[in-house]
């Protein structure tokens, strides 16, 4: 029996995808050193952010290795049940384990129930899940069979069964959003409906309309003036900086600040001015949303590329497992993954350069988050397994 476990355990270290492991490890530890610096000052030398960090990747690792064994063709037969586990999920932010940040119900944790109940070490239990980060890999999954279903029984070319996909991601979107109130992730549901849509075979004039009908919604509920609120000042800001710079362009104005006084090479890591400012407003959410301007100031232009190198490698990875895959279900959930991948990373880097509106998305990899690190070596972990299936029988044993 301890042979088997032990052949069991070798098989899952020899088949993974070690490549992709390697890369993502390398964004990670580049992240953990990055996330060292942030926190260096302004809380006091503490080695908990990083020691977080390395808690999360290396379950993550773990979860990497346990994925690449799963088979997600079996598991999408099982899709009433992931449906229900999607759902079931998302609601448990409804109870005393949901927890507000920013305006925010989107983590689950055990720190607002020890401070009702006076146990001291719960109060600042420093992990947290957010169910979101997680249901994106079934959903993900879930969504690439009914795809492939539609386009191989039915005709994607159709309006009646365009519907179908499009009602699912709105409903996830819908249900997520009314209950967090958080559009970042959400949106990431979205972005990855339409890559996913595209790679399998939906007509293009469907997904033209799709994004030309909510771009047209967006202007009319602007043009009107309907959009108030939260979210009207933090595209104003994007769209004059000069508007509010003490309130909702304050985040941002300090990350340009600190992203263009790097230059080329930097000012040095644990030397850069807002970086190792003791004060937090200086460079406010440095270890999370502005890790990149925190890698801008410190390590310069070259320190900036060395982030967008790993990531472009690690996406474009995600897309050539998504080529050589066996199945067309399998090709989607790669490039799934790959289009999550992008959307955060775009949506997080646009808002440090100031070009697009603070949506909350972290870069993936870098940004602190014991959490996000897990869930996106866990998503990683599934395109690993879908790359060892790709391979022929007599090279899998061989």
């Amino acid at each position: 029996m301890r042979h088997r476990g032990s052949g069991l355990l070798s098989d899952m270290l020899r088949q993974a995808d070690w490549v992709l492991f390697a890369l993502c490890s390398l964004a990670t530890a580049y992240g953990m050193l990055l996330i060292l610096s942030a926190t260096h000052t302004v809380y006091h030398g503490t080695l908990k952010y990083v020691a977080v960090q390395g808690i999360g990747y290396l379950l993550g690792s773990l979860f990497y290795f346990l994925l690449s064994s799963l088979d997600v063709a079996e598991l999408s037969k099982k899709w009433k049940w992931v449906l229900g586990f999607n759902v079931g999920f998302i609601l448990l932010l409804l109870t005393p384990f949901g927890m507000t940040r920013n305006n925010n119900r989107a983590w689950l944790g055990v720190n607002d129930i020890g401070r009702k109940l006076g146990v001291g070490f719960l109060k600042d239990f420093p992990f947290q899940l957010q169910p979101a980060e997680i249901v994106k890999i079934s959903f993900i999954i879930l969504l690439a069979r009914q795809l492939v279903y539609l386009r191989e029984e039915h005709d994607l070319r159709r309006l009646r069964y365009v519907i179908q996909p499009v009602a699912h991601v709105l409903f996830m979107f819908g249900l997520y959003y009314v209950i967090s109130r958080d559009a970042g992730s959400g949106l990431v549901y979205l972005f990855v409906f339409v890559c996913m849509a595209f790679a399998g075979g939906m007509a293009l004039r469907w997904i033209i309309l799709g994004i030309g009908g909510a771009a047209g919604a967006f202007y009319a509920a602007w043009h009107f003036q309907l959009l108030r609120g939260d979210w009207y000042k933090r595209i104003m800001v994007v769209l004059d900086h000069s508007y509010d710079p003490q309130g909702k362009g304050w985040q941002q104005t300090r990350g340009m600040l600190a992203l263009g006084s790097g230059g080329f090479t930097g000012q040095g890591l644990f030397h850069g001015t807002q970086t190792q400012s003791p004060y937090r407003s200086s460079l406010p959410e440095r270890q999370t949303d502005y890790i990149f301007c925190v890698c801008g100031e410190e390590l310069g232009f070259l320190g900036c590329a060395l982030i967008l190198l790993l990531l472009l490698l690690i996406v474009v990875r995600c897309l050539v497992v998504a080529r050589d895959a066996a199945t067309p279900m399998e090709s989607l959930v790669c490039v799934g993954m790959a289009g999550m991948l992008i959307f955060q990373t775009v949506a997080n880097i646009g808002m440090c350069l100031f070009l697009l509106p603070v949506v909350g998305l972290t870069l993936p990899f870098f940004s602190y988050g014991g959490t996000s690190v897990m869930t996106l070596f866990a998503a990683m972990g599934v395109v690993s397994g879908i790359k060892k299936r790709s391979r022929p029988e007599w090279l899998m044993n061989s």
